[in-house]
């Protein structure tokens, strides 16, 4: 109980936080067909069951396959702490631009500094590190799943988000691309041109 409630600790703050600063945002002026946005959380719902509650995993699915052991435990909740502290530090630089649909806002603006001046979806990137920690204290095959879901699903609207951007800011965002990685820093990358141009709109789910 210990362990997982500090593997619990970081994902309860990214709750809080999202919630509180979603208040603030710009207007909609383009967006995606809601039927891509219920897919999507449909998916992210079912993912999150499978890693942090299991309530429809079966036989093998619910096996342990990591051991019990000190420093795996301390190692996923390492983990998670530092990617939620990565994610919530990627929502506060994008700020009044994020969604958790796929849009493009009123004034939108090409956010390159911060983690965007490294990777150009830092809010996935952040949340991917988090449930690869929270895998590792709860160490279920169930978990295993969920990962692969995250990633796939986390890669899907991402790509939509980057369609949106190359029609909106054209050479610009595909200049951004040429120096930032997709999740992962890319080697041999340079950082943006300056604090208030340049970075992806990264959009999450909110819970």
């Amino acid at each position: 109980m210990h362990f997982r409630l500090l593997e619990m600790i970081p994902w309860n703050v990214f709750i809080v936080y999202w919630l509180i600063s979603a208040a603030r945002l710009k207007q909609v002026k383009v967006e995606e067909a809601p039927q891509g946005r219920v897919l999507h959380i449909l998916i992210m719902v079912a993912a999150v069951d499978l890693m942090f509650w299991g309530n429809f995993a079966v036989g093998i699915l619910n096996q342990r396959i990591i051991p019990i052991d000190l420093r795996i435990l301390y190692t996923g909740i390492a983990l998670t702490w530092a990617g939620i502290a990565f994610a919530i530090w990627a929502r506060h630089t994008i700020g009044a631009n994020w969604s958790g649909r796929v849009t493009v806002k009123v004034d939108h603006q090409l956010i390159q500094s911060g983690p965007y001046a490294f990777v150009r979806h830092p809010i996935y990137s952040g949340l991917l590190v988090a449930n690869l920690g929270a895998a590792l204290v709860i160490g279920r095959w169930r978990c295993l799943l969920a990962m692969g879901i995250f990633l796939a699903e986390m890669t899907r609207k991402a790509s939509k988000e980057e369609g949106f951007m190359m029609t909106e800011f054209g050479e610009q965002y595909q200049e951004y691309r040429r120096h930032t990685g997709f999740l992962i820093p890319k080697l041999g990358g340079s950082r943006g041109t300056g604090p208030t141009m340049g970075g992806s709109k990264d959009q999450q789910m909110s819970a």
